[in-house]
């Protein structure tokens, strides 16, 4: 939770001559018509790179992520400003504390060495290589990444960009908007499905909806992003660890 001395951000930083703070405006509606914006920029932004280069490899993927975020930064910018406070901390949660690393350390590392396995165990008996499944979508991104250079954008992207664009979006924008009409516990696991289908991998479903019933779970508790922020990097950084000892 927050210090108690520490200062916290007004919901709006101006609530006029009445002294009445107006309600945020924004909803469900503006989350899903984001997403749906985003999705187009991601196809212009693919679109765009290969009609230019040609290329389908690492320079597609990052081009697609790029304006995948584009999308979903610039739906969030754009609720704040006309539906609410104008600031992406007072609306959306986007700040980060000095204890909020430890926390988000600790519980990133918890997710991806112990709460994925759990998760999996009942399907061992059924598919004897899940591992080697579950990790084939990373390797296969790494390899397309041939150079050192490469992989090293494609770790800054993942450690450092992913974690703070999707919290945004899918703890902040998302989650509040569902906070606003049902039960914490509703709105947690509807962001955490949310955030696992858009990745488009079924096998990696489970895990995905894992990560962000936790994610979800730490920005509730707190009243902020920066624990769900440091746990998200967490746990991609132990995936590009990963990748890195493999490659």
């Amino acid at each position: 939770m927050d210090d108690p001395g520490a200062p916290v951000d007004p919901p709006f930083p101006d609530a006029g001559s009445t002294g009445v703070v107006p309600p945020p405006r924004w909803g469900l509606g503006d989350a899903a018509a984001g997403y749906g914006v985003a999705v187009l920029t991601t196809i212009a932004a693919v679109s765009v790179w290969v009609a230019v280069t040609g290329d389908d490899g690492i320079g597609y993927s990052v081009a697609g992520l790029l304006g995948l975020w584009f999308g979903l930064v610039g739906a969030a910018v754009v609720v704040t400003r006309r539906k609410g406070s104008g600031s992406l901390a007072a609306d959306f949660g986007l700040r980060i504390r000095g204890g909020d690393l430890g926390v988000g350390v600790v519980a990133g590392a918890v997710v991806q060495f112990a709460l994925v396995p759990l998760v999996y165990l009942p399907l061992r008996s059924w598919i004897p290589d899940v591992d080697e499944q579950l990790s084939r979508p990373a390797r296969e991104l790494s390899g397309e990444a041939g150079s050192d250079a490469a992989f090293a954008l494609l770790t800054v992207l993942v450690v450092v960009g992913a974690p703070l664009v999707e919290e945004l979006f899918f703890r902040g924008l998302l989650q509040r908007a569902l906070g606003r009409r049902f039960p914490a516990p509703v709105a947690v696991a509807g962001s955490a499905v949310a955030f696992g289908a858009v990745h488009y991998q079924p096998l990696q479903f489970p895990a995905l909806v894992a990560l962000g019933l936790v994610l979800g779970t730490l920005a509730h508790r707190a009243g902020r992003l920066g624990p769900a922020i440091a746990a998200h990097a967490t746990f991609n950084a132990i995936t590009m660890a990963y990748l890195v000892s493999v490659r």
